[in-house]
């Protein structure tokens, strides 16, 4: 039951709180003076969206606070606290759950057991077959049977899709089979190694860098040496020579002599070294490395593809003709699973629907006891249709059937309001006033043992005289059991209500505010003097 409701920065509400009592509350006002920004607010609250300009001019946010109160796993009472907030600035909203911070999908779970809202969208609702089907299914006897039935058809599609996706890339790769198996062959032939090129480049980099080490020693070792002339380390045994008959005659050529000689010291070290030839430190032949290069960019040309990818290349390779060799497996796993679940789904389709046909004549016939106490004929018809559907064709196991077709029978609503009328779909013979009453009759077969509160939002629309009076002995009898939050604009139905509120609008200071109030007993006679077009 919904016993508080305040809301602040509402569109055109700026600070209202409601209380609400058990039956029937009745919210009437004139058209426009903004009853329905009270069902937005409720909806809102219970995670409805609502855009960002709904927030009131000039405040930072809106804010709605519900309080209801539920039975609760033990037979007591429980108190359920809603806050929702919608800031103006970023749009976004928070939930809040007995005051602390909540998901939006938190309060959706529970708004089936806190509100059932009613409104003229509901007939059209009430138009579609799947909606009618949903309403016989809720009268089944497990109510898990048909999520169970969803779960099972959805888990064979998905191996069916498996299935089916394995087939296809089974066929694409055996039609690639022998390139695949070509490929293979020149990789493992030339057998490349991750990193083998740059270590083959680095090697052969280091070897030319010491063959030209190697020439440059050798041309040090000739200039020292000398060929078909004296080289430099003979010339320089001529010229200490003479310098030493110099500095014999003159002396100023002994510093000469002695730097010389120094020099001669100096040009022996060289030679020294120029005989030691420079070492590749090298693993690989020269001859053989440059023939592994050239193999290497052979394979790369071939396959268009740089090393790395064609390791990359080979790794799938391998994967894929492992995939061909092994799928015949996987493929008959796949196949005795969808077997499988496919024998599931048809054991369990034949219960729900034996279940349901059982449930479609006690929903049909609870629903006509309702529709008789409305205003139609004592003798109002209604009767389900079921519509067999393959949600699953016949399983094969090469010209066997392993599990037949996996039929569903789907249900539809149709009816005669009249005796002697061919019952027919909602949609090509109710009137607007007679989907409300058949809304209304849904509603009063599905509360019975629920608590949830009950939003009427105009659903009196197209009916009238002793028809209204029987809508509004139906809600007096719904109240009796259920809060009902009751929008009308009939005398009638408001009349009937536990606690009236008046909604209306006033402007002040050249603002436009949403007001709603208890009526007492005088301001109820007046409101339905109002309502009823009396002066």
């Amino acid at each position: 039951m919904l016993e508080y409701l305040c809301i602040r920065g509402l569109a055109l509400i700026d600070d209202m709180e409601l209380e609400f009592g058990p039956g029937m509350n009745a919210l009437t006002g004139e058209t426009g003076a903004g009853k329905s920004f009270i069902l937005k607010a409720i909806n809102f609250v219970l995670g409805d969206k609502l855009a960002t300009d709904m927030v009131r001019p000039g405040r930072d946010k809106a804010q709605v606070e519900a309080l209801f109160t539920r039975r609760n796993a033990e037979g007591g009472e429980e108190e359920v606290v809603l806050r929702r907030e919608l800031s103006a600035a970023s749009g976004r909203s928070h939930f809040f759950l007995n005051g602390s911070l909540t998901s939006q999908d938190t309060v959706r779970a529970l708004r089936p057991g806190l509100l059932f809202h009613v409104s003229q969208h509901g007939q059209q609702k009430l138009l579609q077959p799947a909606y009618q089907a949903a309403l016989i299914d809720a009268f089944l006897p497990d109510p898990a049977l048909v999520p169970r039935k969803d779960a099972l058809l959805r888990e064979l599609k998905d191996v069916a899709e498996q299935r089916r996706a394995l087939l296809e890339r089974m066929e694409m790769l055996s039609e690639k089979r022998e390139l695949l198996e070509m490929q293979q062959k020149e990789i493992e032939k030339v057998a490349p190694e991750e990193g083998e090129e740059e270590r083959l480049e680095e090697a052969r980099t280091r070897l030319r860098s010491t063959e030209r080490l190697r020439s440059q020693y050798e041309q040090g070792l000739g200039l020292m040496l000398g060929s078909e002339a004296p080289g430099i380390g003979a010339q320089l045994g001529e010229l200490e020579r003479l310098l030493a008959s110099l500095a014999s005659e003159d002396a100023s050529f002994a510093p000469s002599l002695e730097a010389l000689r120094d020099f001669q010291e100096e040009a022996r070290e060289l030679t020294r070294r120029f005989r030691t030839t420079p070492s590749a430190d090298c693993e690989y032949d020269p001859d053989e490395l440059e023939a592994r290069l050239y193999e290497l960019a052979q394979l790369k040309r071939r396959l268009r593809r740089s090393i790395p990818e064609i390791l990359k290349l080979q790794d799938e390779i391998n994967a894929n003709l492992s995939f061909l060799d092994a799928c015949g497996l996987d493929l008959h796993r796949l196949e005795k699973q969808e077997r499988e679940l496919a024998k599931k789904l048809h054991v369990i389709l034949e219960e729900c629907n034996t279940l349901r046909r059982d449930a479609a004549a006690r929903f049909c016939s609870a629903l006509e006891a309702e529709l008789a106490g409305l205003g139609f004929n004592e003798r109002v018809h209604v009767e389900p249709e079921a519509a067999p559907v393959e949600v699953w064709p016949q399983v094969m196991d090469k010209v066997k059937v392993v599990c037949p077709a996996c039929v569903e029978e789907r249900y539809r609503l149709l009816w005669a309001p009249n005796p002697g009328m061919k019952p027919q779909p909602l949609d090509k013979i109710a009137s607007g006033g007679e989907l409300s009453r058949f809304l209304l009759a849904v509603v009063g077969v599905r509360s019975a043992g629920e608590d949830a509160t009950l939003i009427f939002d105009e659903v009196d629309a197209g009916v009238g005289g002793i028809t209204l009076n029987r809508v509004a002995e139906r809600l007096d009898s719904l109240a009796s059991r259920r809060q009902l939050l009751l929008i009308t604009h009939w005398p009638q139905l408001a009349a009937r209500a536990a606690q009236h509120f008046h909604v209306s609008k006033e402007v002040r200071a050249e603002e436009t505010f949403t007001l709603c109030r208890p009526l007492d007993e005088a301001g109820r006679a007046e409101e339905l003097k109002r309502m009823a077009g009396e002066e």
